[in-house]
């Protein structure tokens, strides 16, 4: 059975929403919890005739390391629960690591102590993000590296192209480099560069736009940490401001809201789809291990889908994929 190390103290509101998404995975999904934290708090949210209570294994730990902490505090920190949460990756005693804690401590960890996958100079978090085909994207790098080489950029597209191809099953998934026009020529040094790289990937399509992101024909998209980033949180924005001028507007005038009213199941359609609780979390590819790094304020539903996009990973060896692309090389 799939073993699933739970940080349960890092996220932004404590124990209670990743206990309660952790008790919702096991209801629906076969695995060991092993949950790491303060064992009286975790106690606390376990209800005592829990029917799946024979799954769940419990490492006490009091220290955590906190949002506002830096990443290098993490690895002297040896009794945090995201430190000892790692380990048990490190040394095969779990299969895959959730963590709605610190992204930066968690990357630092398991990239110093899980290790890189052969031919990964840098691993990247892999965001994903709604089409408007329905469908889901995976935008990488969303913040692991500000700074890129071309060669970083190729790596990305290989391993954003395993991923999408083994956990979200498309067969020929494509890549897209995230630039300022659709040319090859456009861009900076370092994406003309990454362009040159790519082309011998036979998932690789070439540059897109902002404007091109969601609308369905790429999969995989191509960009720096530093741009990654901004994009990830501007459209979380963007989706929140979309929600927020539909109700403004919903409650102007009678009309509107029996309108509203006979549009409910689309609106209710579009909430789920902009809902990044329904996703999960992040993957970060390029460790030799299945990470998934959830939102700080996740919450149960969240953690939910976050572990069992954990067992995606581990069920369909997408480290393993990754690893052989390098290993062969892409063409």
């Amino acid at each position: 059975m799939i073993k699933i190390a739970i940080d349960a103290m890092g996220g932004d509101f404590g124990a209670k929403p990743i206990i309660e998404g952790t008790l919702k995975a096991l209801e629906h999904q076969s695995f060991q919890a092993i949950l790491i934290g303060d064992k009286a708090q975790i106690h606390s949210q376990i209800p005592l005739h829990f029917k799946h209570r024979e799954r769940i294994e419990i490492i006490h730990c009091n220290d955590f390391i906190k949002m506002d902490e830096t990443a290098a505090n993490a690895i002297r920190r040896k009794e945090s629960s995201i430190f000892i949460a790692t380990d048990l990756v490190k040394e095969n005693r779990a299969d895959a690591l959730v963590s709605a804690g610190h992204s930066g401590a968690t990357m630092s960890l398991a990239t110093l102590k899980i290790g890189r996958i052969d031919g990964v100079s840098r691993p990247a978090i892999g965001a994903i993000l709604p089409r408007t085909d329905g469908k889901e994207l995976l935008l990488l790098d969303a913040g692991a590296n500000v700074d890129c080489s071309p060669e970083h950029l190729y790596a990305f597209g290989v391993m954003g192209y395993e991923y999408v191809q083994n956990v979200f099953r498309r067969k020929k998934p494509s890549i897209g480099l995230l630039s300022i026009g659709e040319e090859e020529c456009k861009g900076n040094e370092v994406s003309k560069e990454a362009y040159a790289l790519l082309q011998n990937h036979h998932g690789f399509v070439g540059n897109i736009e902002g404007d091109n992101l969601f609308d369905g024909h790429i999969d995989v998209v191509v960009c720096d940490g530093f741009v990654g980033n901004v994009v990830l949180k501007t459209s979380e924005g963007i989706a929140e401001a979309i929600v927020k001028l539909l109700k403004t507007y919903i409650a102007e005038s009678v009309t509107s809201k029996m309108g509203a009213l006979l549009m409910r199941k689309s609106f209710k359609k579009l909430k789920k789809n902009l809902d990044y609780a329904e996703y999960g979390g992040a993957p970060l590819l390029g460790i030799n291990g299945n990470v998934i790094i959830g939102h700080g304020k996740s919450n149960p539903k969240a953690i939910q889908n976050a572990i069992k996009q954990a067992i995606s990973s581990c069920e369909h060896h997408v480290n393993i994929k990754i690893a052989e692309a390098f290993k062969k090389g892409v063409h």
